[in-house]
Parts: structure tokens; C-alpha cells; sequence
């Protein structure tokens, strides 16, 4: 009951910061963050596949009411929830076990950075793949990855950061 709690929480936090704060800031014009695939990524490995790709549909349906966006940030939410867990086997070390909650300190740094960046530029690319649904102006649509990618896994490393000190 408390883990459920914990996890509402956390949920309704970082929608609420995404759709009122971070939808509307845009550094040099690209860069956003997108912190809400964050509750994703923080689900322990004991979470069960489908309930975790229900409850990111769920999470970017809810972000998608806020930004104005039909269907584009549950659609990536749900290929980030789907393809997480085998980004996260890329990333552990072999005597892990099998049960625990993706931090840097039960991964590593490194571990944990690569994992973020990797689940993040997935979810990213998808987001902004799906928003322009074309490949010209390839190197736009390049900038805007990469710069929420930066910007996205630099605030996510600062949430764990914030959360492994309490």
C-alpha cells in the first residue's frame, strides 16, 4: 500500500511539473525537458511488463490532455515501457538481482547514465518521429533530439541525485 502511494505520488509530481512547467520552457527554442518518462524509468524490476505499459499509456494520456498532443506521448511512453526492460539488461551487471529499482547506486553511475541516455534518446527520437511524421528537415529534427536528450538525462540524473541524498 505504501509502495502504491509512493508511486501515485511520484506520478502525479512529475505530470503535473511536465504539463504546467516544462511544456512551456524551450531552451534556444529546442531544447525541452521531458521528465515524465522518469516514473517509467524508475519502476522496479519486479513490475510486471503490461502493467507498466498500462500505467505509461496512462501517464503520457495524461500528458498528452495537458500539451494539447492526441495520442503522440502515449504512443512513446509505451514503446519506452516496452523496450525498457531489455535496456536494462544491457546495462546490469551479471551477479545483480533480479529485483530492484533502477538508481545510480544500485547500478553504478556509468550503468545508470547509459541507461538514462539510451532510454531517453528512444523515447525522444519516437516523440519527435511521430510529431513530424516525415524525414525532411532531417537535421532539425536531429538538433531537437539531441538537445532534449542532453537536457532530459541531465534532469533525470539530477532527480536521482536529489532522491538518493533523502
Amino acid at each position: 500500500m505504501i509502495q502504491f502511494l509512493y508511486r501515485a505520488t511520484w506520478f502525479i509530481a512529475l505530470l503535473l511539473i511536465q504539463g504546467m512547467v516544462l511544456d512551456r520552457v524551450h531552451f534556444y527554442g529546442y531544447a525541452t525537458p521531458v521528465i515524465y518518462s522518469y516514473f517509467i524509468l524508475m519502476q522496479g524490476t519486479e513490475t510486471p511488463r503490461k502493467q507498466l505499459m498500462l500505467q505509461a499509456f496512462f501517464l503520457g494520456l495524461c500528458v498528452d490532455t495537458f500539451s494539447n498532443t492526441p495520442g503522440l506521448n502515449a504512443a512513446a511512453a509505451t514503446f519506452l515501457a516496452f523496450v525498457r526492460g531489455g535496456l536494462l539488461r544491457m546495462q546490469t551487471l551479471r551477479g545483480m538481482s533480479d529485483e530492484f529499482e533502477p538508481t545510480a547506486r544500485t547500478m553504478g553511475i556509468y550503468p545508470f547514465l547509459r541507461y538514462i541516455a539510451s532510454a531517453v534518446f528512444i523515447h525522444i527520437l519516437l516523440l519527435h518521429l511521430i510529431d513530424a511524421f516525415s524525414f525532411f528537415r532531417l537535421g532539425e529534427l536531429w538538433w531537437k533530439t539531441i538537445s532534449d536528450t542532453l537536457i532530459t538525462t541531465v534532469c533525470i540524473w539530477c532527480i536521482d541525485m536529489i532522491r538518493r541524498k533523502q
